[in-house]
């Protein structure tokens, strides 16, 4: 492969394995260039984002008009919607105290339903349709600051029923749900967003504890898996998971089976980018089986990174196969949530969200 149409065709594929973030409540010019130019497959978006919900539908209408316009293939649109501390969607959108809330409460299948359900339905109308939640760490002691109020709860069983819930009523809402953080965060010392936290497992209680419910959100059939920035000495010593291929292939493919999309957290977290700089690192989680690449800030770092993953597969470091591979699970994930779009009118948002104020 050395024409330069050849290498512009390889560069478009390599673009589908990023979800960007933007800066802003509009599509800025430099967006619409990422779309147009790189071809990523998704975009996060943050409380920066949104003003309020006729904005935000107007914004995802827009966001798919161009990417449609350039290679005819929706865009995931994602938010981190757990609820509680982590919501970017406020009022007047429905606001829920969080997953802590929910596994304490008298009858937390109820909440934890209710909470998905009108969660599918309001990220449904302004034209969101990835929720990166549930969180399905298992807390095991004092929980480090950026998870507390996160989980639900220290019972492996009732996190798994739990996050079964939420994964199976988004979903059935048309809303994909990305399980999160494997393989489990709950002995974090440290926070990733930060630093890079090692967790020591005890003997079996990888098994028993940290993968009881993300299996369960496998057999659930949940669209995506979140891997975590954090390194299990046990598993693979001094490579975090979401560039460790034990971690990924080893343990998430073949040991529970999964062949859904594997997303990374964000690569711009000092866990990642302190260590090995965000596109080394983009390319180590893709050549580990990640399918797509996070990115929240830099959209100038999202083209670095794509130059790195180009490297390795010019050089062989990663095979092709790797990224048919990726773009296949994309493109099956589009198919099975996003095969029509209908778009729905600004004075239908603008009613139910009238009303649930």
């Amino acid at each position: 492969m050395n024409t330069t149409l050849e290498l512009a065709e390889l560069d478009r594929k390599i673009g589908r394995l990023f979800m960007c973030g933007m800066p802003g409540t509009r599509v800025d010019r430099e967006t619409e260039r990422l779309i147009r130019e790189v071809h990523p497959s998704g975009v996060i978006l943050f409380s920066r984002n949104v003003e309020d919900p006729v904005q935000l539908a107007g914004l995802c209408r827009r966001l798919q008009e161009i990417a449609l316009a350039v290679h005819g293939t929706p865009l995931i649109l994602a938010v981190d919607q757990e609820g509680g501390r982590v919501a970017r969607l406020k009022s007047p959108f429905t606001e829920f105290p969080g997953n802590e809330s929910i596994g304490r409460s008298e009858n937390p299948e109820s909440r934890a339903e209710i909470f998905a359900r009108t969660t599918a339905v309001e990220m449904g109308l302004v034209g969101l349709n990835m929720d990166l939640a549930p969180v399905l760490d298992v807390g095991r002691g004092p929980l480090e600051e950026h998870l507390r109020g996160r989980t639900f709860g220290e019972e492996p069983q009732r996190v798994a029923r739990l996050g079964r819930i939420v994964i199976r009523t988004l979903q059935a809402g048309g809303i994909m749900a990305a399980a999160k953080h494997f393989p489990g965060l709950g002995r974090a010392a440290e926070d990733p967003h930060v630093r890079l936290p090692e967790i020591l497992l005890e003997e079996g209680e990888l098994e028993s504890v940290n993968l009881v419910p993300f299996r369960a959100a496998v057999e659930e059939g949940v669209a995506a898996v979140m891997t975590s920035h954090a390194v299990y000495p046990s598993l693979d010593a001094g490579t975090p998971a979401t560039m460790s291929e034990a971690v990924l292939k080893g343990l998430l493919r073949d040991g529970l089976g999964y062949d859904g999309l594997i997303i990374t957290d964000d690569l711009e977290m000092g866990a990642i980018a302190s260590g090995w700089g965000v596109p080394e690192g983009a390319a180590a989680a893709f050549g580990a089986g990640a399918d797509l690449l996070l990115v929240c800030e830099d959209q100038g770092v999202v083209r670095e990174a794509q130059a790195a993953v180009r490297s390795r597969l010019l050089h062989g470091e990663i095979p092709m196969g790797r990224l048919h591979r990726s773009l296949g699970r994309v493109q099956r994930t589009l198919d099975r949530f996003l095969g029509s779009l209908p778009p729905v009118p600004p004075e239908k948002v603008a009613s139910y969200f009238s009303g649930a104020a």
